[in-house]
Protein backbone atom coordinates (compact mmCIF):
# COMPACT_ATOMS: atom_id res chain seq x y z
CA UNK A 1 0.00 0.00 0.00
CA UNK A 2 0.88 3.29 -0.69
CA UNK A 3 1.03 6.45 1.87
CA UNK A 4 -2.47 8.22 2.42
CA UNK A 5 -0.76 11.56 1.73
CA UNK A 6 -3.01 14.41 0.27
CA UNK A 7 -2.49 14.31 -3.13
CA UNK A 8 -2.71 10.52 -3.70
CA UNK A 9 -5.11 8.80 -6.09
CA UNK A 10 -7.80 5.99 -4.69
CA UNK A 11 -7.09 2.91 -6.94
CA UNK A 12 -8.98 -1.25 -6.75
CA UNK A 13 -5.91 -3.37 -8.36
CA UNK A 14 -7.39 -6.02 -10.86
CA UNK A 15 -5.60 -8.69 -11.71
CA UNK A 16 -6.35 -11.45 -14.70
CA UNK A 17 -4.94 -14.64 -15.37
CA UNK A 18 -6.29 -16.69 -18.02
CA UNK A 19 -6.69 -20.01 -17.10
CA UNK A 20 -6.99 -22.42 -13.48
CA UNK A 21 -3.17 -23.67 -14.45
CA UNK A 22 -2.18 -19.98 -14.45
CA UNK A 23 -4.27 -19.33 -11.55
CA UNK A 24 -3.21 -21.92 -9.03
CA UNK A 25 1.32 -21.26 -10.20
CA UNK A 26 0.64 -17.51 -10.13
CA UNK A 27 2.69 -17.15 -13.63
CA UNK A 28 2.15 -13.91 -14.54
CA UNK A 29 0.36 -12.85 -11.44
CA UNK A 30 3.66 -11.92 -9.40
CA UNK A 31 4.52 -9.64 -12.64
CA UNK A 32 1.34 -7.69 -13.00
CA UNK A 33 1.37 -6.99 -8.77
CA UNK A 34 5.02 -5.93 -9.12
CA UNK A 35 3.90 -3.77 -12.29
CA UNK A 36 0.96 -1.72 -10.29
CA UNK A 37 3.11 -1.90 -7.38
CA UNK A 38 5.89 0.10 -8.97
CA UNK A 39 3.57 2.37 -10.51
CA UNK A 40 1.65 3.35 -7.36
CA UNK A 41 4.81 4.17 -5.53
CA UNK A 42 5.99 6.57 -8.52
CA UNK A 43 2.67 8.09 -9.06
CA UNK A 44 1.14 8.58 -6.02
CA UNK A 45 -2.04 6.03 -5.89
CA UNK A 46 -3.43 4.83 -2.89
CA UNK A 47 -3.95 0.73 -3.62
CA UNK A 48 -7.59 0.30 -1.68
CA UNK A 49 -8.18 -3.41 -2.66
CA UNK A 50 -7.13 -6.05 -4.33
CA UNK A 51 -9.47 -9.02 -6.82
CA UNK A 52 -8.00 -11.59 -8.59
CA UNK A 53 -9.62 -13.28 -11.77
CA UNK A 54 -9.10 -16.06 -13.18
CA UNK A 55 -11.03 -15.58 -16.72
CA UNK A 56 -10.60 -15.78 -20.41
CA UNK A 57 -10.23 -12.11 -21.45
CA UNK A 58 -13.06 -12.77 -23.85
CA UNK A 59 -15.39 -11.85 -20.86
CA UNK A 60 -16.28 -8.19 -19.69
CA UNK A 61 -15.03 -7.61 -16.60
CA UNK A 62 -17.90 -6.91 -14.96
CA UNK A 63 -18.84 -10.70 -16.23
CA UNK A 64 -15.94 -11.81 -14.05
CA UNK A 65 -16.50 -12.32 -10.06
CA UNK A 66 -13.77 -10.36 -9.17
CA UNK A 67 -14.36 -8.05 -11.40
CA UNK A 68 -17.68 -7.41 -10.35
CA UNK A 69 -16.79 -6.92 -6.91
CA UNK A 70 -13.82 -4.82 -7.93
CA UNK A 71 -15.97 -2.14 -9.96
CA UNK A 72 -18.48 -2.81 -6.92
CA UNK A 73 -15.35 -1.42 -4.56
CA UNK A 74 -14.44 1.32 -7.02
CA UNK A 75 -17.95 2.97 -6.63
CA UNK A 76 -17.69 2.56 -3.14
CA UNK A 77 -14.10 4.04 -2.37
CA UNK A 78 -14.60 7.07 -5.38
CA UNK A 79 -11.23 4.63 -6.14
CA UNK A 80 -10.05 4.37 -9.87
CA UNK A 81 -9.32 0.73 -11.28
CA UNK A 82 -6.05 -0.24 -11.46
CA UNK A 83 -4.09 -2.78 -13.84
CA UNK A 84 -1.18 -3.65 -15.12
CA UNK A 85 -1.71 -3.54 -18.78
CA UNK A 86 -4.40 -3.16 -20.63
CA UNK A 87 -5.44 -6.46 -21.73
CA UNK A 88 -5.45 -7.23 -18.44
CA UNK A 89 -9.18 -5.85 -18.65
CA UNK A 90 -9.72 -6.80 -22.23
CA UNK A 91 -8.46 -7.10 -25.94
CA UNK A 92 -11.81 -5.89 -27.09
CA UNK A 93 -12.95 -2.57 -27.71
CA UNK A 94 -16.55 -2.40 -27.35
CA UNK A 95 -15.12 -3.73 -23.82
CA UNK A 96 -13.34 -0.98 -22.75
CA UNK A 97 -15.36 1.80 -24.55
CA UNK A 98 -18.61 0.28 -22.38
CA UNK A 99 -15.72 0.68 -19.13
CA UNK A 100 -14.57 4.05 -19.51
CA UNK A 101 -18.67 5.01 -18.94
CA UNK A 102 -18.78 3.35 -15.83
CA UNK A 103 -15.45 4.26 -14.06
CA UNK A 104 -11.98 5.44 -14.40
CA UNK A 105 -8.97 3.72 -14.59
CA UNK A 106 -5.19 3.50 -14.49
CA UNK A 107 -2.65 1.05 -16.69
CA UNK A 108 0.35 0.62 -14.46
CA UNK A 109 2.27 0.67 -18.35
CA UNK A 110 1.36 3.44 -18.94
CA UNK A 111 0.09 5.72 -15.65
CA UNK A 112 -0.39 9.27 -17.53
CA UNK A 113 -2.36 7.80 -20.39
CA UNK A 114 -5.66 9.66 -21.24
CA UNK A 115 -9.31 8.37 -22.37
CA UNK A 116 -8.78 8.77 -25.85
CA UNK A 117 -5.40 6.91 -25.99
CA UNK A 118 -6.73 4.11 -23.72
CA UNK A 119 -9.23 3.91 -26.58
CA UNK A 120 -6.69 3.39 -29.02
CA UNK A 121 -4.40 0.83 -27.65
CA UNK A 122 -7.67 -1.51 -26.87
CA UNK A 123 -7.87 -1.15 -30.87
CA UNK A 124 -4.23 -2.19 -31.45
CA UNK A 125 -5.11 -5.10 -28.63
CA UNK A 126 -7.63 -6.34 -30.89
CA UNK A 127 -5.72 -6.53 -33.67
CA UNK A 128 -2.81 -7.94 -31.96
CA UNK A 129 -5.31 -10.85 -31.15
CA UNK A 130 -5.71 -11.00 -34.45
CA UNK A 131 -2.09 -10.71 -35.36
CA UNK A 132 -1.20 -13.81 -32.97
CA UNK A 133 -3.73 -15.77 -35.13
CA UNK A 134 -2.00 -15.40 -38.18
CA UNK A 135 1.50 -15.44 -37.06
CA UNK A 136 0.74 -18.78 -35.43
CA UNK A 137 -0.48 -19.88 -39.18
CA UNK A 138 2.94 -17.87 -40.95
CA UNK A 139 5.08 -20.11 -38.43
CA UNK A 140 3.71 -23.32 -39.08
CA UNK A 141 3.65 -22.32 -42.95
CA UNK A 142 7.73 -21.30 -42.38
CA UNK A 143 8.51 -24.28 -40.46
CA UNK A 144 6.92 -26.37 -43.30
CA UNK A 145 8.57 -24.70 -46.03
CA UNK A 146 11.97 -25.27 -44.50
CA UNK A 147 11.71 -28.71 -44.33
CA UNK A 148 10.55 -28.91 -47.63
CA UNK A 149 13.19 -27.28 -48.66
CA UNK A 150 15.51 -29.81 -46.60
CA UNK A 151 16.42 -28.22 -43.82
CA UNK A 152 17.48 -30.85 -40.92
CA UNK A 153 16.47 -29.15 -38.17
CA UNK A 154 13.01 -28.29 -39.15
CA UNK A 155 12.11 -31.98 -40.95
CA UNK A 156 13.51 -33.19 -37.24
CA UNK A 157 11.23 -30.71 -35.33
CA UNK A 158 7.88 -31.52 -37.98
CA UNK A 159 8.92 -35.10 -36.96
CA UNK A 160 9.70 -35.41 -33.59
CA UNK A 161 6.15 -33.11 -32.89
CA UNK A 162 3.76 -35.21 -34.92
CA UNK A 163 5.53 -38.79 -34.60
CA UNK A 164 3.34 -39.75 -31.69
CA UNK A 165 0.15 -38.58 -33.03
CA UNK A 166 0.98 -40.12 -36.93
CA UNK A 167 -0.57 -43.05 -36.08
CA UNK A 168 -4.61 -43.28 -37.27
CA UNK A 169 -4.68 -39.64 -37.88
CA UNK A 170 -6.11 -38.02 -40.68
CA UNK A 171 -3.78 -35.18 -43.07
CA UNK A 172 -6.27 -32.86 -41.49
CA UNK A 173 -5.92 -33.59 -37.73
CA UNK A 174 -2.25 -33.85 -38.53
CA UNK A 175 -1.96 -30.46 -39.09
CA UNK A 176 -4.32 -29.50 -36.42
CA UNK A 177 -1.96 -31.13 -34.09
CA UNK A 178 1.02 -29.04 -35.17
CA UNK A 179 -0.62 -25.88 -34.84
CA UNK A 180 -2.03 -26.88 -31.40
CA UNK A 181 1.90 -27.92 -30.26
CA UNK A 182 2.88 -24.65 -32.09
CA UNK A 183 -0.15 -22.08 -30.60
CA UNK A 184 1.23 -23.88 -26.84
CA UNK A 185 4.67 -22.38 -27.71
CA UNK A 186 3.15 -18.99 -28.61
CA UNK A 187 1.33 -18.94 -25.63
CA UNK A 188 4.30 -19.96 -22.99
CA UNK A 189 6.46 -17.42 -24.23
CA UNK A 190 3.68 -14.46 -23.74
CA UNK A 191 3.41 -15.71 -20.67
CA UNK A 192 7.25 -15.20 -19.87
CA UNK A 193 6.79 -11.54 -21.56
CA UNK A 194 5.99 -9.51 -18.59
CA UNK A 195 8.77 -10.87 -16.45
CA UNK A 196 11.56 -10.66 -19.05
CA UNK A 197 10.06 -6.51 -19.73
CA UNK A 198 10.46 -6.22 -15.70
CA UNK A 199 13.54 -7.88 -15.14
CA UNK A 200 14.89 -4.80 -18.07
CA UNK A 201 12.61 -2.34 -16.57
CA UNK A 202 14.76 -3.03 -13.08
CA UNK A 203 17.95 -2.81 -14.64
CA UNK A 204 18.79 -5.93 -16.71
CA UNK A 205 21.25 -4.53 -19.59
CA UNK A 206 22.42 -7.39 -20.83
CA UNK A 207 21.16 -10.98 -21.65
CA UNK A 208 22.81 -12.89 -19.04
CA UNK A 209 21.61 -10.44 -16.44
CA UNK A 210 18.23 -11.00 -17.65
CA UNK A 211 18.77 -14.41 -17.45
CA UNK A 212 19.98 -14.32 -13.57
CA UNK A 213 17.25 -11.92 -12.91
CA UNK A 214 14.04 -14.54 -14.37
CA UNK A 215 16.42 -17.27 -12.47
CA UNK A 216 16.17 -15.47 -9.15
CA UNK A 217 12.28 -15.22 -9.42
CA UNK A 218 12.22 -18.25 -9.79
CA UNK A 219 10.41 -18.78 -13.70
CA UNK A 220 12.04 -21.55 -15.68
CA UNK A 221 12.11 -21.62 -19.03
CA UNK A 222 9.32 -24.15 -21.08
CA UNK A 223 11.10 -27.23 -20.17
CA UNK A 224 11.91 -26.46 -15.88
CA UNK A 225 15.13 -25.48 -16.43
CA UNK A 226 17.34 -22.45 -15.63
CA UNK A 227 17.65 -19.62 -17.99
CA UNK A 228 21.03 -18.91 -20.04
CA UNK A 229 21.77 -16.00 -22.37
CA UNK A 230 21.14 -17.75 -25.66
CA UNK A 231 17.63 -18.76 -24.28
CA UNK A 232 17.08 -15.13 -23.20
CA UNK A 233 17.95 -14.16 -26.76
CA UNK A 234 15.91 -16.20 -28.73
CA UNK A 235 12.64 -15.75 -26.50
CA UNK A 236 13.79 -11.53 -27.06
CA UNK A 237 13.79 -11.93 -30.16
CA UNK A 238 10.65 -13.89 -31.11
CA UNK A 239 9.15 -11.34 -28.87
CA UNK A 240 10.09 -8.44 -29.93
CA UNK A 241 11.55 -7.06 -27.00
CA UNK A 242 14.51 -4.81 -26.61
CA UNK A 243 16.73 -3.01 -24.37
Amino acid sequence: MTSHAANTIKVVSYYRVSSSSQGESGLGLEAQREYIQRAAQQNGWNIVGEFVDVASGKLAIEDRPEGAKALILCKQAKAQLAVAKLDRLSRSVHHIARLMEQTEFKVATMPHAKPFELHLFAALAEQERSFIASRTKEALAALQARADNGDPQSVEKIARRTAALEKGRTATNRAKASEAIQERVIHWQESVRDPIDLCIRKGGRTLQQVADCLNGKGITTSRGGEWSSIQVSRVMKNLELQF
